[in-house]
């Protein structure tokens, strides 16, 4: 099983893609972000609030209901993200610490490589 370097919940940077810059009012435009809401490491994909959103049809089950067309958000490969530091307000790569607490338990730690932030 393959390990991914971003989590469920984690907010992250859209590197690449159609999806990777999003206008504001003004017309300016930003580098897009957005909640990670599921993970699949055996495709290496993740899935990214509001990023690649995609059409999906659904057909009717029973007599009565209708079809549609329900707008979802696709899988986007996990290379293709980036996670986003809240200190320095940009997509980066991350390093693992370990921390001791009081009990004297070490517990891995993802921060910043810039600037140390826990993340």
């Amino acid at each position: 099983m393959k390990k991914l370097h971003v989590k469920t919940g984690d907010t992250v940077v859209v590197l690449s893609g159609d999806d990777k810059l999003m206008k504001d009012a003004n017309g300016n435009a930003t580098v897009r972000t957005g909640k990670v809401i599921a993970t699949s490491p055996e495709e290496g994909k993740v899935i990214v609030e509001g990023v690649h959103i995609v059409n999906k049809h659904t057909k009717a089950r029973k007599q009565g209901d209708t079809s549609s067309i329900v707008k979802t958000e696709g899988a986007i490969y996990a290379s293709k993200v980036q996670l986003y530091c809240p200190k320095c307000k940009r997509g980066v790569r991350t390093k693992s610490v370990f921390e001791t607490d009081k009990d004297g338990k070490k517990t891995k730690v993802r921060v910043c490589a810039k600037c140390g932030e826990k993340i």
